[in-house]
Parts: C-alpha cells; sequence; structure tokens
C-alpha cells in the first residue's frame, strides 16, 4: 500500500471515529427525550399543560405544596401517631435547626465565655484573702451535702463531655479522629448519656429540695449586685450563706436551665408516654440542646469563681470547712449567724490533732459545731 492510501486510510478512520463519539452523545441526548415524547403522544398530540381555569400553577406541583404543609392525604403507614400525613417537615427542620444555630450559635457561645473567662482571669488574677489565712476554721458544708454537690457535679460534667460529642462531633471530632474513630466514641457517648441521664436527673431535683431555702433572693444580693459582687474591685459586699452571685446560679443555671434539660431529656429518652408525635420530639430536643449550652456556659463562669477565681473558695465543697479569714471576707452575714449558733472556729493544729485521734476519717472534727 502506497503512503498515499495509507494516509487515506488513516484519515477515513478518524472521521469515523468522530463521526461514532457524535453519534453517541447525540443518542445519549435523544433517546431519553424520544422515549418521553412517544409515550405522551401516543394519542399523535404533543403535552399540553393541563392547568385549571382557577389557577396558573401545575396541579402536581399544587400537590406537593400541600404535602409539604402537612394537609391530609392517605397512607398505609400503622401506628399511634399516624394521621396520613404524606410529608412531615419536623425532622428536616430539626436537621436545620440542630447543624444552623445550634452548632454555631451555640459552639462560639462556648468559645466567647470560655475566652473572656481566661481574658478576666490574666487581668485580674486571683482573688486573694486580705491579710493572708488566719489558721482558723469554721463548717461550711456538712458531708452529705458535699456528697451530693460532687455526685451532681460529676454526673453534669459526663453529660457536658458525652453531649458536647455528639452535637459538635461532625464539626469538630470528625475531622481529627476521622469517620471509624468518632463512630466508636459517638456509640460510647449515646450510651453513656443515655444510662448517666437519669440517675444526675434524681440527684439534681435533690440537690435542688435540699439546697432551695439557703437561695431565698433578698436586698442584700441587689447590694452585691452594686458593688461588683466582691470580685471586681476591692470592695468586700455582705452575704448571707449564699451570695447573689451564687443565687443566680442557682436559679436560672441549676433550677430553670437544669430542670428543662433534665425534664426534655425524659421525654426524648422515653418517647411511649402517649403524646410525643414527631413535632413534639424534635422541639423537646432542640430545647434540651440549648438548655445543655446554655447552662455549660454558666457553669464555667461557676467553676472559674470556685477554684481559680477565689482564693479558699473550693475548700467549703472539698474538705467542708473554710478559712474565718475567708468567710469574714466574702459571707460576713454567714459567719456571724455560725457565731451565733454556737460554734467555735478551730484552729488547723486543732483539727490535725482530732483527725490523729479519730483516725483517718476524722469524724470529730466534722461534728464540731455542725
Amino acid at each position: 500500500m502506497s503512503k498515499h492510501q495509507e494516509a487515506t486510510t488513516a484519515k477515513r478512520r478518524w472521521r469515523s471515529m468522530l463521526w461514532t463519539v457524535l453519534a453517541v452523545f447525540f443518542l445519549a441526548a435523544a433517546l431519553p427525550s424520544a422515549s418521553y415524547l412517544f409515550a405522551q403522544t401516543s394519542s399523535g398530540e404533543l403535552p399540553q399543560r393541563q392547568f385549571s381555569e382557577e389557577s396558573e400553577t401545575n396541579p402536581r406541583s399544587d400537590m406537593w405544596r400541600s404535602a409539604r404543609r402537612g394537609e391530609g392525604g392517605f397512607t398505609n403507614q400503622s401506628g399511634p401517631y399516624v394521621t396520613n400525613e404524606l410529608i412531615n417537615n419536623s425532622g428536616e427542620n430539626y436537621r436545620q435547626i440542630r447543624m444552623g444555630p445550634l452548632t454555631t450559635v451555640g459552639g462560639w457561645f462556648l468559645v466567647v465565655v470560655f475566652l473572656a473567662i481566661t481574658a478576666f482571669y490574666l487581668l485580674m488574677g486571683q482573688k486573694k484573702i486580705d491579710g493572708g489565712r488566719s489558721g482558723q476554721t469554721v463548717v461550711r458544708w456538712q458531708t452529705y451535702e458535699r456528697f451530693l454537690h460532687w455526685l451532681v457535679a460529676l454526673g453534669f460534667v459526663i453529660l457536658a463531655v458525652t453531649g458536647l460529642s455528639l452535637l459538635f462531633g461532625r464539626t469538630v471530632l470528625i475531622p481529627v479522629f476521622g469517620h471509624v474513630g468518632f463512630s466508636a466514641w459517638a456509640e460510647v457517648a449515646y450510651s453513656t448519656h443515655n444510662l448517666v441521664g437519669p440517675v444526675f436527673a434524681v440527684a439534681l431535683v435533690v440537690m435542688i429540695l435540699l439546697f432551695i431555702r439557703h437561695n431565698v433572693p433578698n436586698k442584700t444580693d441587689l447590694q452585691w449586685f452594686k458593688q461588683g459582687g466582691g470580685i471586681i474591685g476591692n470592695k468586700h459586699p455582705s452575704a448571707g450563706k449564699m451570695n447573689g452571685g451564687e443565687k443566680v446560679w442557682f436559679w436560672v443555671g441549676v433550677f430553670a436551665l437544669g430542670l428543662t434539660a433534665a425534664v426534655t431529656g425524659f421525654i426524648a429518652l422515653f418517647p411511649n408516654w402517649g403524646f410525643q408525635t414527631r413535632e413534639i420530639m424534635s422541639l423537646v430536643l432542640i430545647l434540651h440542646a440549648t438548655a445543655g449550652i446554655l447552662w455549660i456556659g454558666l457553669f464555667l463562669g461557676h467553676a472559674y469563681i470556685g477554684t481559680l477565681g477565689t482564693e479558699g473558695a473550693l475548700e467549703g465543697m472539698t474538705r467542708g470547712r473554710v478559712d474565718v479569714a475567708w468567710a469574714k471576707q466574702h459571707h460576713d452575714l454567714w459567719y456571724q449567724d455560725v457565731l451565733a449558733s454556737g460554734e467555735k472556729p478551730v484552729s488547723e493544729e486543732e483539727l490535725k490533732a482530732r483527725k490523729h485521734q479519730t483516725g483517718p476519717s476524722g469524724s470529730a472534727a466534722g461534728q464540731q459545731g455542725s
């Protein structure tokens, strides 16, 4: 074969390949349309828009709009809450809120609170006891009160960690641990959250009933707030056993947000009380997460003031006793009531001697002035 014939053959092959490719693309686009047109024009006429005289919209679109609005229809689904509703938007609405405001606004809220507390500590430092410790202590909390407090605190921390892991796992934990790692942790977090929740709720109610008598608001609380609560500046406003800030924590955090989280948690965990529709369950989950986020934000402030923020404050819940100088500075009215009840301050040396005499439990020291 001559070179001219070879060149001609090569051109024919390229033209055949080009036309074949064009034919494939044409048929891929034309056949689906042709089959649709054939089905619609079997009577020999092209399909026409069959709109009613009263409406300029497609009847099929009207049907789906009605279904989206939750209007009645017919379904063969069975269950206690089935009302022949073709489409229920509550799940999608919940998903949009959960992945929108809850994870964005809620997440940034916690970040801002943490940064604000950190900045406050760096600028103000720890609130020291003026003149140092006296070496004399008085009983502030009994053993059973401290046990209940730490039981609730431990449950709160576990629920906060597991709850935040489930809420922010997709955006925070998956990029760090990957899908497999997060899946394993999410299963543990979910089970732990559901097991600890009921125990925590019962302990929370008991603590509210036990501490409510110490948190009744009074006029002294207003003066406490006017003077910056003692943590701002060098003033030491008067306070009873619980100051104004602790009462806010109790009523807003423990009582309002705590009970909201507990009640919504029970409703979500036991959806068989006869009233939990999809809409109610979606609302309950939103309220549960919102209350949890707000409560965690308040807890960060409460934990800071009771530990790093104030010298000697944590000892009341760890040892059960506080230094007299701390009591006079932060809870002077309560300290006066302690002295009026007949309790006398005890030195650290005397406490050590009592502990040595009574053994590791130190029951005699705990009973002094109780």
